[in-house]
């Protein structure tokens, strides 16, 4: 956390700020969702409470309040343990992720105490293994789905859980092998060392010959776009989102593993699936587009623009948010344009086409690197 009272302070600040942002982002992004569908659908989706239909937020968070708290069976711990299960794996692997590049505060004295110098990171914590560490905490999320289902002592939430073990489980070693490639060629486990290595433009040997390609960043998607492809979709599955929300299948399971919670503890879940359509995206940018990566610009020109480290910190966390939520965007969109999937399709999909795909795409990615 820090060396003296005045870099503890600024990173507990800095961790409820990143902790606040992520919470108060899911309103928002339900409601960008119903605009979104609404539109895809040719409605108007929200538009009678406040500006666009804001306000909408508002009633959503207080009717959850006014519900009755209804607790079924005799797993009463474990039943409200499930929600808080579901929310602090995200939570966690999201303050992870660095947004923006570190800056750095030189020595000052503050009333005759010595202080720094100072490196601040633009993440609640910075880990040299934070890519074992986001794939080790982010399957965590498995157990609450579980323990909500176990715990609900009713069929259909039992059936959603089990369901969503098995999804889990089956699309995270195609998750995890298709990142096997993207650590090959960039030959780190640190988040901020990946994003850095994708900075420029287009550049790579191959037999004693060197290659540059200046109309194209150096991102890791022009590297391994197969492993991309199969590493977005296998997000998707982990997510729950359509086409993989078999969990909650609600013309078979009512609404799955969450059918017998509601009011605040039913929010909660909520929180846990947009919390993980975040991480998702995070994740998405930082292996695959470059992280916070400005091009075309370079970071020395927007120094020299922004005039000091921590404005071209922010600069560059500007940059990361819009390729944030355009990735949010691309979310919904595939929500409201694909059908579901069967459970045998689904099944099929892991097991017998993206896991041989993922493990082909390691095998190349070694080879070409060997050479």
């Amino acid at each position: 956390m820090g060396t003296d009272i005045f870099e503890f302070s600024i990173n507990f600040i800095k961790i409820c700020i990143i902790f606040i942002s992520m919470i108060a982002l899911v309103p928002l992004l339900v409601w960008a969702e119903r605009r979104v569908s609404a539109l895809m659908q040719n409605r108007l989706g929200p538009n009678r409470y406040g500006p666009f239909g804001l306000m909408q937020i508002l009633a959503d968070l207080v009717k959850p309040l006014m519900k009755e708290n209804f607790v079924k069976g005799n797993r009463k711990f474990f039943y409200y343990l499930a929600p808080i299960l579901a929310v602090i794996p995200p939570a966690v692997v999201f303050g992870s992720i660095p947004f923006s590049a570190p800056f750095e505060i030189p020595a000052f004295e503050f009333f005759g105490f010595n202080l720094g110098p100072y490196t601040f990171y633009f993440q609640s914590f910075h880990l040299n293994s934070a890519v074992v560490f986001a794939l080790g905490v982010s399957s965590l999320a498995s157990y609450a789905l579980l323990v909500a289902g176990w715990s609900s002592e009713s069929k259909y939430p039992l059936l959603g859980a089990l369901r969503a073990a098995a999804q889990n489980i089956s699309y995270e070693l195609a998750l995890s092998l298709s990142l096997v490639g993207i650590l090959l060629v960039f030959n780190s486990l640190d988040f901020l060392e990946i994003i850095k290595k994708q900075s420029g433009p287009l550049s790579f040997s191959l037999f004693e010959k060197d290659f540059v390609f200046s109309f194209l960043p150096n991102w890791g998607l022009f590297y391994q776009p197969l492993g991309a492809l199969i590493f977005f979709i296998s997000l998707l599955a982990e997510c729950n989102r359509i086409p993989f929300d078999l969990p909650e299948a609600e013309a078979e399971l009512v609404a799955g593993y969450h059918t017998e919670y509601g009011g605040i503890k039913l929010i909660l879940f909520y929180i846990g699936e947009y919390a993980h359509m975040m991480v998702s995206s995070a994740l998405m940018i930082v292996f695959y587009f470059g992280g916070f990566d400005p091009y075309p610009f370079s970071q020395e020109s927007l120094l020299n623009f922004a005039g000091s480290d921590f404005m071209l910190s922010l600069l560059l966390l500007f940059v990361f948010i819009i390729k944030f939520f355009l990735f949010l965007f691309i979310f919904m969109w595939i929500r409201w344009s694909l059908p579901r999937f069967r459970y045998d399709q689904l099944m099929d999909l892991g097991w017998k086409k993206l896991l041989p795909w993922a493990l082909f795409n390691a095998v190349i990615t070694g080879f070409f690197i060997f050479l």
